[in-house]
């Protein structure tokens, strides 16, 4: 079992436990906890154990607290914003004139032929499940009427259409 150097004192037991318990968020907490556990002298076995993390992210916990101290405890993806669109404005304004004429294998546009489309305009490959997000991101959706069966009696459709063909009998 490999042992931790010791934790530098960025912040003291005390205010590692006041920290732990005042987090709202819950991943601080347990990082609060974690650190506060191996200031009061826990071996790294026995904060695994209480916390139920396994021993490899207690390290890792550990050594981002040494690094950087209690600014690089909690989640970090609240603020990661995520990769930019693929369209900018720009880009959307021009596929919604795009959409407004007609589709280029005919019919309606399909998200197949929006990433088509788009891996022209971008000079790369988009999946189609993108192309029809971004389809219907702009408000686009295949607006056709259900076809009509050849094959239905009109007299049926039309008793059909008035509550029932035939009246209910009662025992």
């Amino acid at each position: 079992m490999r042992s931790l150097p010791p934790l530098p004192p960025h912040l003291s037991e005390d205010e590692l436990e006041r920290r732990y318990r005042a987090a709202s968020d819950p991943v601080a907490r347990s990082h609060y906890q974690i650190i506060w556990l191996l200031s009061g002298g826990n071996r790294t076995p026995e904060v695994a154990r209480v916390t139920g993390y396994s021993v490899d992210w207690i390290l890792k916990v550990a050594k981002r607290y040494r690094a950087g101290g209690p600014a690089s405890l909690g989640d970090r993806r609240h603020g990661n914003p995520g990769a930019p669109a693929l369209l900018n404005d720009g880009g959307k304004a021009a596929l919604r004139a795009a959409l407004a004429g007609p589709a280029p294998a005919g019919g309606l546009w399909t998200g197949r032929q929006v990433a088509v489309w788009m891996s022209a305009t971008l000079g790369r490959a988009v999946s189609p499940q993108r192309g029809w997000e971004y389809l219907t991101q702009l408000g686009f959706t295949p607006q056709q009427p259900r076809p009509t069966a050849i094959q239905a009696d009109p007299a049926a459709q039309a008793a059909f259409k008035k509550g029932g063909s035939k009246p209910r009998s009662t025992p």
